[in-house]
């Protein structure tokens, strides 16, 4: 599945290309000197490259988002032989600094990791046009610089199919979400998760809160003690780092399901998770990096990914604890979505009108 959805990818980002032309430790980069140039060149085949990548506040180990990029760099470092490394911020503040520090180092692409980093992005990727950057989940409000490559996912399909496990597993008809920030990224993930509750349980109550952080993970567990105490008794959290705390209260009870987000969180509970809604933030890091190394860096582009390119899927190891019955329901209405049957909301404007 993973070269499959490899491949797809890679197509993908040819096709850009082609258009254009015509969790483990890191070394934190240090302050260089400024460097003059004009026009971000593509590498020579023959250069080792440097690939850095800054995390949001959710930082490198955050379970989510954050590790799934670190290990699209870990890859390239093995496979394609380029050196990576990564630079954890604390705050907001330190998102400009870090994204600085790589490209003025020399670093001949640096990511920015999440949404929350947009702002970032676009200011250092403009006053330094000699420095290639990517960046996951946004697109920049459709104002991508020639030197960033931009890729963003359809949570919301992928969200869709964790509604399907939850509105037939639910045995209290009372379901929650939990996100991180209110912003309109995780929106995505709350009305494709409400969608999909909807189509198959439309007696099922989603309850949704949003912690307002995605690295308080003691915060995301005194939410989810509240959900599962008001008889909810499966969550789906999008809400990285902060997410880990619904885990840690899903295990104490014992008696209740929760669904991860990002990788494949199973191993945070494994007798309590149902699924997770994986997006492969690790093959979009390792795939724009690789087009880079062979002088095709898809910048001034966005790449979008669904169920369709695989950018999104169900967990493998959702089998463990969701019935065969259950699982083929969610592949009859994966089939739908992929060939475009149903049409997803990611609004709540669209969620009213869903059907």
């Amino acid at each position: 599945m993973l070269k499959k959805g490899l491949s797809v990818f890679m197509a993908t980002l040819l096709v850009t290309a082609g258009v254009l032309a015509g969790c483990g430790g890191g070394n934190q980069a240090q302050q260089p000197a400024p460097q003059q140039g004009t026009e971000a060149p593509q590498p020579d085949a023959a250069e080792k490259l440097k690939i850095g990548m800054v995390t949001d506040v959710g930082g490198v180990n955050d379970n989510s988002f954050n590790e799934s990029a670190w290990e699209g760099l870990q890859k390239a470092q093995s496979d394609l032989g380029v050196e990576a490394q990564y630079a954890e911020s604390k705050s907001d503040a330190d998102y400009e600094p870090n994204l600085n520090r790589f490209a003025r180092g020399g670093t001949n692409l640096t990511w920015g990791i999440g949404f929350l980093m947009e702002d970032a992005i676009s200011n250092v990727s403009k006053s330094i046009p000699d420095a290639n950057f990517g960046i996951i989940d946004s697109n920049l409000g459709g104002e991508i610089p020639p030197n960033v490559a931009a890729v963003t996912f359809k949570e919301h399909e992928g969200s869709f199919l964790m509604g399907v496990i939850a509105g037939k597993m639910t045995q209290s008809n009372k379901v929650g979400f939990v996100g991180g920030m209110k912003f309109a990224l995780i929106e995505k993930f709350e009305y494709g998760f409400r969608a999909g509750v909807k189509a198959v349980n439309p007696d099922a109550q989603v309850i949704v809160n949003y912690v307002g952080a995605f690295d308080k993970p003691d915060q995301g567990k005194t939410f989810a003690a509240t959900m599962y105490d008001s008889g909810v008794d499966i969550i789906f959290h999008a809400s990285g780092a902060t997410g880990d705390g619904v885990f840690a209260e899903a295990k104490e009870r014992g008696n209740v399901w929760v669904i991860g987000v990002d990788k494949d969180q199973s191993f945070l509970a494994p007798e309590r998770t149902l699924s997770s809604m994986v997006k492969r933030v690790d093959v979009a890091v390792f795939t724009v990096s690789e087009q880079l190394k062979n002088g095709q860096f898809p910048g001034g582009k966005e790449t979008v990914l669904g169920l369709a390119e695989e950018g999104v899927a169900i967990a493998p190891t959702s089998d463990k604890n969701v019935p065969a019955d259950v699982l083929d329901i969610v592949k009859e209405y994966e089939g739908k979505i992929k060939a475009g049957e149903i049409k997803v909301p990611q609004t709540e404007a669209e969620f009213n009108e869903f059907k």
